[in-house]
């Protein structure tokens, strides 16, 4: 396995394969690097002749009230598991080589209607960060394929959109969920969570599940198993509810029956850590 920390740096070290003609499958994180990752990694592996995974934690994404500063660095741990995993090149850039000088980037990557729901409305140019910081990566790997964990499906669908609207030739490709053992999907942020809320934040999974069989049961109408879903959460111990949405699966858009497949999606807060899940549903 080859790292580097700058832009020519991990170009060089790809050229090889461009030249050769073999694939390269890209992975982006932001580091702390758990089995959620490995399974992007593992994925990426057997799908490319070479794999590229980048750590690198984006200001772009995080508003002045969120969790930058805190956000977990693991960088030795997750270099070792990289190599572990077999990954052949780690890119992990500063944000100076990234961005430049401070507000040296003036250009950002906006996807609208796509990003103004669910998560956007909460966390205003979250998604243009993530834009700006993807397509920015996409320019400098050049991968064929990059794999996105469905956990985070609203991201999944704007860099999907993104890339067909820029024509980036890059197939976006989804993974399925990593989740613990009681079902709480796979995530950094779950360090921060109290032995409490950590219980507590297991109501998200079983209320998810409660309101698929709901649903295989005949139940269609959105606003009563959108209904259950909070009420369930809320007496779990749930400090704050940003939103529990039934949506089509292609679009986002609000659905008021499940006569499509659709997604199901909550955010909350337990404690100052916020937390998101989703599942998939279609109509019976």
């Amino acid at each position: 396995m080859k790292t580097a920390q700058t832009i020519d740096g991990v170009r060089k070290l790809l050229a090889e394969a461009r030249q050769a003609g073999r694939s390269i499958g890209f992975v982006p994180t932001m580091g702390a690097l758990h089995e959620g990752h490995w399974s992007l990694i593992d994925q990426a592996r057997r799908e490319c002749d070479d794999v590229v995974v980048s750590i690198f934690v984006n200001p772009l994404q995080f508003s002045p009230a969120e969790d930058f500063d805190r956000y977990p660095e693991t960088l030795d741990a997750d270099l070792a598991g990289c190599e572990e995993r077999v990954a052949d090149v780690v890119f992990c850039p500063s944000v100076r080589e990234m961005y430049g000088e401070e507000a040296g980037l003036l250009t950002r990557v906006h996807v609208s209607r796509l990003a103004d729901r669910l998560c956007g409305q909460s966390r205003q140019n979250h998604f243009d960060g993530v834009c700006t910081v993807v397509a920015k990566l996409f320019g400098i790997v050049g991968p064929n394929r990059a794999f996105f964990g469905e956990k985070d499906f609203q991201q999944l669908l704007i860099v999907r959109q993104m890339v067909a609207d820029l024509s980036i030739p890059v197939e976006i490709v989804a993974c399925p969920t990593c989740r613990e053992a009681d079902g709480l999907a796979i995530s950094s942020r779950n360090r921060f969570l109290s032995p409490e809320q950590r219980k507590a934040a297991t109501s998200f999974y079983e209320s998810l599940s409660g309101a698929v069989e709901s649903v295989r049961a005949g139940r269609r109408d959105a606003a009563q198993l959108t209904a259950s879903i909070r009420h369930q959460i809320e007496t779990s111990g749930v400090d704050r509810i940003d939103y529990v949405e039934i949506v089509d699966a292609t679009n986002l858009e609000p659905l008021p029956e499940i006569d499509k497949p659709a997604r199901i999606c909550v955010a909350a807060h337990f404690g100052e850590t916020r937390l998101i899940d989703n599942v998939a549903v279609d109509a019976p």
